[in-house]
């Protein structure tokens, strides 16, 4: 049994993060973590008022374990940056099992400000309001927690899908076979990059 007065913040996080891994999100429960850790479940609400509250520092840690982009300084190219900055999330995410399911509908957290400053300040210093900065903040991690998403349910549900095959497709639908034809040889990087290059080629300032 773990002394109780040991327990710290960051060893309930590691702990949860390894017993995502194990059971993944719908496995995931306090009374699990609190077995692991050798606690009773109240000891954890020392640390986390709740559930949600213990999710949201494991996306942070998981953040801070894996996704490797410096903070934006100067006049940069900011295309560019933001290009690295969400490959590198998606990274983050793709870590750990369940990785994006844990990092939705967390909120912003005092530890994450600075870095959300900067983004913003870069996106500002290049002719963008701080509104529409933080929009396009907001947007491209929804749609890399969107992506993550569906790349882990996929893998989760590979089994299910053995022997299944693509539809073929007839005469009555051209453009989606030869949009297919030019897709289905992506590896799953070149097809998140084909799309977020569309995403960020569409940015610009308003006018």
């Amino acid at each position: 049994m773990r002394p109780e007065g040991k327990l710290t913040r960051d060893t309930v996080v590691r702990a949860a993060l390894d017993l995502l891994n194990e059971v993944g999100m719908d496995g995931l429960s306090t009374r699990l973590l609190a077995a692991r850790l050798g606690v009773q479940s109240p000891t954890l609400y020392w640390h986390f008022r709740n559930k949600r509250a213990l999710l949201d520092a494991m996306a942070v840690a998981m953040l801070a374990r894996h996704k490797h982009v410096w903070p934006p300084e100067g006049e940069m190219d900011w295309r560019a940056w933001l290009t690295l900055n969400v490959r590198s999330f998606r990274h983050a995410l793709l870590a750990y099992r369940d990785g994006a399911r844990v990092h939705a509908g967390t909120g912003p957290l005092a530890e994450q400000m600075p870095l959300a400053e900067a983004q913003v300040g870069l996106l500002c210093r290049h002719g963008f309001t701080p509104a529409d900065a933080l929009c396009i903040m907001i947007a491209l991690s929804r749609f890399v927690v969107g992506w993550v998403l569906e790349e882990q349910a996929r893998a989760t549900d590979a089994a299910d899908r053995t022997g299944q095959t693509q539809p073929e497709l007839g005469p009555e639908a051209p453009l989606m076979a030869a949009a297919m034809a030019g897709i289905l040889g992506d590896s799953p990087d070149a097809a998140f990059d084909r799309a977020l290059g569309y995403f960020i080629a569409g940015l610009k300032p308003a006018e």
